[in-house]
């Protein structure tokens, strides 16, 4: 969750030599499943992908993730430039700890990713629902982790055995310090 500062004021205190922030409303936001699904359910098109987003489109999405209740009618137009860079930030964050060693050449889907497809997939692998609260980045994490534990290891071939040992033999020879 990111939680955020808008519409809010420095001032100076020259006898203290800091600055202070006043007034200002706190907003609560979240990039999840919950979000993502409002947002396309309003636009009735793929939030996801590489299609251009309007200024209008990016913040209805910033007003989907709001989890502060009521917040005043204007606070969208209250955003700062600091906080739109600060929602940027969060919504790029990868929010786990787990990495995957993408392997050259692999297939990439050609799906158009929606909320609905996101739903499949937890259906498929019995993710909860209570998950669509979770920062999408997680989830989209926890379904790949879910996806690669669920299907067979694929075989190497003898060439890419080969190139695994040279590439292992050159790294301990370099850490060993030795020739052979």
């Amino acid at each position: 969750m990111l939680t955020i500062t808008v519409g809010a004021t420095d001032i100076y205190d020259e006898s203290a030599d800091k600055f202070s922030t006043h007034g200002g409303l706190e907003l609560q936001l979240e990039h999840s499943l919950v979000s993502l699904s409002k947002w396309e359910s309003e636009f009735e098109k793929p939030f996801l992908g590489r299609n251009e987003k309007s200024g209008e489109e990016v913040l209805a999405y910033i007003r989907c993730m709001v989890l502060t209740p009521n917040p005043p009618g204007d606070f969208l137009t209250r955003l700062s430039k600091d906080n739109m860079e600060a929602i940027n930030a969060y919504i790029d964050r990868r929010m786990t700890a787990t990495w995957f060693a993408d392997t050259p050449g692999a297939p990439r889907t050609r799906d158009v990713i929606t909320s609905e497809l996101i739903y499949y997939w937890m259906t498929v692998f019995h993710i909860p629902f209570s998950c669509e609260e979770w920062n999408l980045n997680r989830l989209f994490t926890l379904i790949r982790v879910c996806n690669i534990k669920q299907s067979k290891p694929k075989k190497m071939s003898r060439t890419e055995i080969a190139q695994r040992n040279r590439e292992l033999n050159a790294q301990r020879r370099s850490q060993l310090g030795t020739t052979g």
